[in-house]
């Protein structure tokens, strides 16, 4: 199961916005002038330097803001710990919940029997939120019944370097299988609007070659191509 991601607007020519200012910092010439003097290959090398040693603080001049749909609130309580971005969600507490809308976690769906008790408790627990509502409680406190995996709709936005740090963590196996989909989706976008960017991205077994994590997984990803394929 997969939420829907589109990328609503971005920083114009951020490849070379990026450049421009990493370049700027060693140049005595105008970024301006920097901005228009600049190919793709050269780009691509100026980037891979300064991604290479550790000199990310280029990457915050472009921002990407994403429309997503269909995420549980298990993950938007994941998201809203990384700390550089800004999110505006759906608010449940002056927006009727209407059918039941949640996400069925991969491990349940596979197995009917219980997907089956899973969808009826959701129902009835729905059933209930109208039931208040409808008395005259509150929106703001008849959700207080809903589940986590409800479904949700968010904006968001980060800059370059902090989506290179939400790939790093969140693109792992280790991370919960939502959020790893929804990290997915985002690096797809990004790659089509900024490629030189997010020439490479992901967990630090693809990025840095090792495993950082305390506990690795025990299966590091070989290519940008077999993280992007994986299910």
């Amino acid at each position: 199961m997969r939420c829907g991601v589109l990328l609503l607007s971005f920083t114009p020519r951020p490849d070379a916005v990026v450049a421009a200012a990493a370049k700027l910092c060693y140049s005595d010439v105008s970024a301006a002038d920097l901005l228009s003097d600049e190919s793709s290959e050269k780009m691509r090398g100026l980037l891979r330097h300064i991604r290479a040693s550790g000199h990310f603080s280029p990457f915050e001049h472009a921002s990407f803001t994403f429309a997503v749909d269909g995420l549980s609130r298990v993950t938007s309580h994941q998201l809203v710990r990384h700390r550089i971005a800004s999110f505006s969600q759906q608010s449940q507490r002056y927006v009727t919940m209407g059918e039941p809308d949640v996400v069925v976690p991969p491990s349940i769906a596979e197995r009917p029997e219980l997907t089956d008790g899973f969808l009826e408790m959701t129902r009835s627990a729905h059933a209930f939120y109208r039931k208040l509502v409808e008395s005259g409680v509150p929106k703001e406190d008849a959700r207080y019944i809903l589940p986590h995996g409800w479904s949700t709709r968010l904006v968001m936005t980060m800059n370059a370097r902090e989506l290179h740090h939400f790939f790093t963590l969140r693109l792992c196996r280790r991370a919960q299988w939502e959020i790893r989909n929804l990290a997915r989706e985002m690096l797809l976008a990004v790659r089509e609007a900024a490629p030189l960017l997010f020439e490479t991205a992901g967990p630090s077994c693809l990025v840095r070659g090792r495993c950082e994590e305390k506990s690795p997984c025990g299966r590091p990803f070989a290519s940008l191509e077999e993280l992007l394929d994986d299910n």
